[in-house]
């Protein structure tokens, strides 16, 4: 996928390494290693396929970087591209799409807030061109501080318009501050780091102004003869 392709570049460029690992999961890579403890209420979030051994079709590309946590010591830079999995499907979700998450981990106090929001700026400036970004807090299990991150949006110049509901902003990926709780599952000390994630079809809608996400799946000809 070209979308995919281009983001891998930009990070390699920056000595990201790329990381690969199962589909198929257990409990503890995919929930429990990522802060999200057994009857978590985040867990309702992730809409995961189940089999009957307990084992999970993966919810996000997250267990990779726990993964290479484990096979790994610090630093770290790293990107885990892949395809992941979930009960939904609507014009902005599918079953199966694809993310890439990031994570770069140093020594104490040597990783920071400002510089992932400083890395996460140049990739957005890179993927869209020249547009606004702000950070806005959240929640996620695995990071804290969390943040949505959001460009102003390419369609009308931030003016307010159908795609972006009216705000002028248009949400494009997750990010923030790795929780010490993940550290501990992996058994690192005295480590700082920060992770970020975003969907690949999300980007390659708003690149290519595709409206619904299903139609990146269903095979209609007139769609793919675009991308020739």
């Amino acid at each position: 996928m070209a979308t995919m392709d281009k983001i891998i570049d930009y990070f390699v460029a920056l000595n990201f390494s790329i990381e690969d690992g199962p589909k198929v999961e257990d409990d503890f890579h995919n929930f429990e290693a990522l802060n999200l403890p057994k009857n978590h209420p985040a867990r309702d979030m992730q809409d995961t396929f189940f089999f009957k051994d307990k084992a999970v079709l993966r919810t996000h590309t997250s267990p990779v970087q726990i993964r290479t946590m484990l096979a790994q010591k610090p630093p770290i830079r790293m990107i885990a591209p892949g395809a992941v999995f979930r009960k939904d499907y609507d014009i902005t979700h599918t079953p199966m799409f694809h993310q890439i998450e990031g994570l770069v981990v140093g020594g104490k106090g040597e990783v920071s807030f400002a510089n992932l929001k400083s890395i996460m700026s140049d990739f957005l400036n890179y993927m869209f061109g020249e547009v606004e970004v702000r950070f806005r807090p959240t929640f996620f299990p695995f990071t804290e501080p969390s943040a949505e991150v959001d460009i102003s949006c390419i369609f009308c110049e931030a003016e307010g318009c159908r795609i972006c509901s009216h705000t002028g902003w248009l949400e494009v990926l997750g990010c923030g501050i790795v929780d010490p709780n993940v550290f501990d599952a992996v058994n690192y000390k005295d480590v700082s780091g920060y992770a970020f994630g975003l969907g690949i079809e999300r980007f390659a809608m708003l690149l290519h102004k595709i409206p619904d996400l299903r139609m990146l799946f269903e095979g209609d000809t007139r769609l793919l003869e675009q991308f020739r």
